[in-house]
């Protein structure tokens, strides 16, 4: 049997205000409960101490040992790490992207955002751009990637299903620990067998919590609501991924629900509604939000959270403009666009009459050692923006979460100098089991890369035998294959199988060839040309 021809990566690839909170420990009465009975046991003798203090040694080791065991416990219930999560859903109504979306992702603020998730609706389709747009990258995704790729993010991961499309991007740090990507979607339209309606979703592992993001557009029009609930719940049911703890959306630790949900505001008259928005008092219509009403009703509605609703109404806008809807039709403003969350419902304890065993067994005592926390800091919508019949939408979050590791699996360095003028070593280490594969592969990135497969060249890992845990290998890349000038740049180890990065070296410099001069790359001064 002929043995099997390793290809490149990338044609791997195409084969295959009020600030609201949740919390994945605290969402009952009950949950945490034991930690803070501890907690306050502790406390208690510390007081108890106190009172029969004096100068005695044996007292005052006493007092320091009650109090390092309440500040730990402490330290284990509370998260200590905080991250920044920016989502922004925006039906496109097939425009091209503006030309600036500083304001759209905030590109100024600080602290920097770790993770953007963006969710668009209505990416033209037409069927000569939708094959162009797979052949290469469509407009939307090229601008986001042009725009946040010199600030140090990278794309993480995308899917289409023709209009709909979701990107996430996050800060170059990041990567090894954004791991067990898988994307999928569900077509909705026309009895599930069109994709203009339905919902695409990215998964992964965030420093071990996992995480879904889910970018709906659901049935239009007011008479619809039912049908929209029912799509949902239809989406919900359906995607499935390849992961044993997460096969379906509701097993991951928090879902995010975003995108052009088309809920409408029911009953109101156009002058009640267009008054009440000109005065700002949103809350008027709250009552008659469809979706508002419908998590009233649906059980499985009601675990998801939502911000309250104190901007506009983000469609249907005259194009270019800040005026609702001026045409003959003049359809009704309503909030079609929105962010929601769930937190997973901690599982209850099993009815045993062995509380002992009970205690020890449940699913989520590891979840209780590392909770997250989801904060919302801004919900709003951004009116600067006219492309669109809809204005976009932004959701930003703070994560806080307990790491349930902060190594990367592979350990890489490049050896010695690196340039064109001869060939470059490079070694890597396996600092944990995890699924390695003969077709992993190395690659060498220019800093600012824009994903995962932009790199300038790559090498295969050793192919012999896979490595020992804290085993050191070192492979090398031909000289034709480094760039010629000088650059900053860092190597990157894929999992095949875990389709993600799964170590970086730290950045380096590539040192200028002599051979740049000689092929006329730089001017005799030394200036590139």
């Amino acid at each position: 049997m002929a043995e099997a021809v390793k290809m490149a990566p990338d044609a791997l690839s195409s084969l295959d205000g009020l600030r609201a909170r949740s919390d994945s420990t605290s969402s009952t009465a009950s949950q945490g409960s034991k930690g803070k009975l501890l907690l306050r046991q502790r406390l208690s003798q510390l007081l108890m101490c106190v009172e029969d203090l004096s100068s005695d040694d044996e007292a005052n080791e006493e007092v320091s040992r009650t109090l390092d065991e309440a500040f730990q416990l402490c330290g284990r219930f509370s998260p200590k790490d905080a991250f920044r999560l920016h989502m922004v859903t925006w039906n496109v109504a097939t425009a091209e992207p503006p030309r600036d979306v500083i304001s759209l992702l905030q590109l100024d603020v600080q602290p920097p955002t770790d993770v953007y998730v963006i969710g668009l609706q209505e990416v033209n389709a037409a069927p000569l751009r939708f094959l162009s747009d797979l052949l290469m990258e469509d407009s939307w995704s090229h601008m986001l990637m042009g725009t946040l790729a010199p600030r140090g993010y990278v794309k993480v991961s995308s899917v289409r299903m023709q209009g709909l499309l979701l990107l996430v991007f996050t800060k170059q740090m990041h990567l090894p620990f954004i791991r067990d990507i898988q994307t999928t979607y569900t077509r909705t339209g026309i009895f599930g067998y069109w994709g203009n309606k339905g919902g695409v979703s990215v998964r992964f592992s965030f420093y071990g919590h996992m995480l879904c993001f889910l970018n709906c557009h659901l049935a239009a029009h007011m008479n619809y609501a039912l049908q929209r609930v029912d799509e949902f719940e239809y989406i919900l049911d359906t995607q499935d991924f390849d992961f044993y703890n997460t096969p379906n959306i509701r097993d991951h630790k928090v879902v995010f629900w975003f995108g052009d949900l088309n809920f409408r505001i029911a009953d109101h008259g156009m002058h009640f509604l267009r008054s009440s928005i000109e005065s700002e008092r949103y809350n008027l219509l709250w009552a008659k939000d469809q979706l508002l009403t419908m998590r009233k009703k649906e059980p499985f509605l009601q675990e998801f959270e939502e911000g309250p609703l104190r901007f506009k109404p983000t469609y249907k806008f005259d194009r270019n403009s800040d005026t609702y809807d001026s045409s003959g039709k003049k359809r009704k403003p309503a909030w079609t666009d929105r962010i929601l969350w769930r937190i997973k419902p901690k599982t209850p304890p099993p009815e045993e009459e062995d509380d002992e065993k009970a205690s020890t067994s449940t699913a989520d005592s590891h979840e209780d050692e590392c909770p997250i926390r989801v904060l919302q800091d801004i919900y709003t919508c951004d009116t600067s923006y006219g492309v669109s019949d809809h204005k976009p939408v932004l959701g930003v979050f703070s994560l806080e979460l307990r790491k349930h590791y902060d190594t990367a699996l592979v350990r890489l360095s490049p050896e010695g100098q690196w340039s064109a003028d001869q060939d470059a070593a490079l070694s890597y280490t396996i600092l944990e089991d995890f699924m390695s594969s003969t077709w992993d592969w190395i690659g060498l990135y220019k800093i600012g890369f824009k994903s995962v497969l932009d790199y300038i060249t790559f090498v295969w890992v050793k192919g012999d035998d896979l490595p020992e845990v804290l085993e050191t290998l070192q492979v090398s890349l031909n000289k034709d294959a480094i760039p010629l000038l000088r650059g900053e740049y860092v190597l990157g180890y894929y999992s095949t199988n875990m389709q993600c990065i799964v170590g970086l070296s730290a950045n380096f410099q590539i040192l200028e060839s002599k051979r740049a001069a000689l092929e006329g790359l730089v001017s005799e001064n030394g200036l590139k040309k």
